[in-house]
């Protein structure tokens, strides 16, 4: 699966953000999918996750009741809705494809190119 995140930009902490990663191949309804960022000078770090049918997702705590993940199969697409955006969220967003634990732990095996989100204050 090849996958291509979108809707990356500048907006004012406030504000709201919607990345969309588009995934070709025709296994994309099979995978559970996530959303990392990465900071410069930090680790990559986990958003959210949700699984191949969309029925259970995991946040951050730091993102949670802000940021939504959604997907809809039957365009291929994944969706991270981001609200009240703050000046720490600013960071590279990857999308990935990977496995869910029965612990519900998510574990990413393929990642795109990542889209930049900048929130100014």
């Amino acid at each position: 699966v090849q996958l291509v995140e979108s809707g990356g930009g500048l907006v004012q902490a406030g504000g709201s953000l919607r990345l969309s990663c588009a995934a070709s191949g025709s296994t994309f309804s099979i995978n559970p999918m996530g959303w990392y960022r990465q900071a410069p000078g930090k680790q990559r770090d986990l958003v959210a996750a949700i699984t191949s049918g969309g029925e259970s997702t995991n946040y951050a705590d730091s993102v949670k009741a802000r940021f939504t993940i959604s997907r809809d199969n039957a365009k291929n697409t994944m969706y991270l809705q981001m609200n009240s955006l703050r000046t720490e969220d600013t960071a590279v967003y990857y999308c990935s494809a990977g496995l869910w634990y029965y612990s519900g732990i998510y574990s990413p095996l393929k990642w795109g190119r990542g889209t930049q989100v900048t929130v100014s204050s």
